[in-house]
This record gives C-alpha cells, sequence and structure tokens, in this order.
C-alpha cells in the first residue's frame, strides 16, 4: 500500500527528474512575465541561467556535432522522436520557427532520440516536407539524459552564453506570436 508520505516523496522526485519542479522567479521581469501566455505558459524561466552538459549527435553526413558547436546563439533544442505523437504536431511549427528566425543569432536544434538512427529522421522530414530545420539524431539518447530531459517532447531554451534560461516539457506551437515573442525576449536580453 502506497502511503500518503510515499505520494509526496514520489511526486517530489518527478518533478526534480523531469525538470517540471524547476524553480520559476516570482521576480523576474514583468516583462517576460506578459510573454508566458498561451502555450508559453507552460514554459518554467530559471531564476538565474543554469549550466548545461555538453552533448554530441549525428548530423545528416553521419559527422559528430557538439551543442557548444552552437555557442553564441540563443539555441531551442527540442528533444524529439518519430515515434511520439506530440512530436510529429509541433515538429512543422519548429521548422517554420527555423525558417522565420533561424540565422546568426537564433537556431532551432530539433533533437531526434531514435534508436533506428538517422535514415528514420530523414524519412520523417521528407515524408511531412521539413525544410528548415537540419536533421539530427542521438540514437543513444543521451543528449536527453544528460539534459534531464525525460519526457518527449522537451524543449530548453538557451542563451547566446549556452546556458539554460527555462524549458518547456510536452508539446507547443513554437511559431505562434506568443513563442516568437519569447525567443525574441532571449534574443534582445530585454
Amino acid at each position: 500500500m502506497i502511503t500518503r508520505p510515499m505520494k509526496f516523496i514520489s511526486l517530489l522526485l518527478l518533478l526534480t527528474f523531469t525538470g517540471l519542479g524547476a524553480t520559476t522567479s516570482t521576480a523576474f521581469s514583468e516583462n517576460l512575465s506578459a510573454l508566458l501566455t498561451g502555450d508559453m505558459a507552460k514554459f518554467a524561466p530559471y531564476d538565474a541561467p543554469r549550466p548545461v552538459k555538453d552533448f554530441t549527435f549525428l548530423n545528416a553526413r553521419g559527422e559528430e556535432e557538439k551543442l557548444s558547436d552552437y555557442q553564441g546563439k540563443v539555441v531551442l533544442v527540442n528533444f524529439w522522436a518519430t515515434w511520439c505523437g506530440p512530436c510529429r504536431e509541433e515538429m512543422p511549427s519548429l521548422d517554420r520557427l527555423q525558417a522565420e528566425l533561424g540565422g546568426d543569432d537564433f537556431v532551432v536544434l530539433a533533437v531526434g532520440q531514435d534508436l533506428q538512427g538517422m535514415e528514420k529522421v530523414t524519412q520523417f522530414f521528407e515524408k511531412y516536407e521539413i525544410r528548415h530545420l537540419a536533421p539530427i539524431n542521438d540514437k543513444s539518447s543521451q543528449s536527453s539524459r544528460s539534459a534531464g530531459a525525460f519526457g518527449l517532447p522537451s524543449t530548453l531554451i538557451l542563451n547566446a552564453e549556452g546556458k539554460e534560461v527555462g524549458r518547456l516539457v510536452g508539446p507547443a506551437e513554437w511559431d505562434s506570436l506568443e513563442a516568437k515573442a519569447l525567443i525574441k525576449y532571449y534574443m534582445t536580453g530585454s
């Protein structure tokens, strides 16, 4: 029989290891607070940016890349898989976000977690006409584990210094006005 204290401890562990219990600041700027509407109401900003363990993944050419290769840009890291229904639904919005905002100051890294490898990811991109995201995959899933992302989809936003400023667990419309305003907030630092 599960006792009440056991339920409480289980909930604390779940929140700790999924990032859902991430501390949000009651003192964060009013500007940021005003942006947390729509799907972005699920975004959990941190009081202060947090270090992220560097991880690797493979690009479509089979070459290894590292998260740290993208330092200097605001990075939206999305962990997803082709078998994940909510991931499939949000992927076109991530593609549109990359098309609109991607460039010298911002990039979307949709890091596939498909055990079957890059071929599965590239087939998915072709089938669903994902044209603006680079196909990348980590079939070991070490990347999501090192980032503390244990559910799919999970999305982290990193500042230009490569530190995590917050995360959203679950699907979102990443090309919505609210999402683009949140990304621009971190791109401009205000």
